[in-house]
């Protein structure tokens, strides 16, 4: 789904578990494929309506994703060690970003082991 659940719903984040059912119940009538033969978009956003409520029908999930534990589509997000505005989700794990002075681009692993096997010469 990757997208925002309560969006697709149609709901705001403080709806209770009643509002968020009738919504579903509502789009699902609307957009179920039996409904809407051959409508690809339709058939699409059926699955993403129910995707939503698979995750914010179930209170634990729904509190998961909400405390940012699991994503939209329900897999665990690791926050990894550096936290701040680099790390967690969207950022490497160890709190660096991809850019110039993140990452191990540029590295030479001959200056960063130097002698640590034996080096022979070079």
């Amino acid at each position: 789904m990757a997208g925002d659940p309560y969006k697709e719903l149609g709901v705001s984040r403080g709806a209770s578990a009643d509002e968020i059912k009738k919504a579903f119940r509502k789009l699902a009538k609307e957009l179920h494929p039996d409904k809407n033969p051959g409508n690809r978009e339709a058939d699409e956003r059926f699955k993403r309506v129910t995707a939503a409520f698979d995750l914010l029908g179930d209170a634990e999930k729904r509190a998961k994703f909400d405390r940012g534990e699991i994503d939209a589509d329900g897999r665990e997000q690791f926050r990894g060690f550096g936290g701040g505005a680099r790390g967690g989700a969207g950022g490497s794990p160890f709190g660096q970003g991809g850019g110039p002075r993140g990452g191990f681009e540029n590295v030479d692993l001959e200056d960063l082991f130097g002698g640590m096997f034996g080096g022979g010469a070079r």
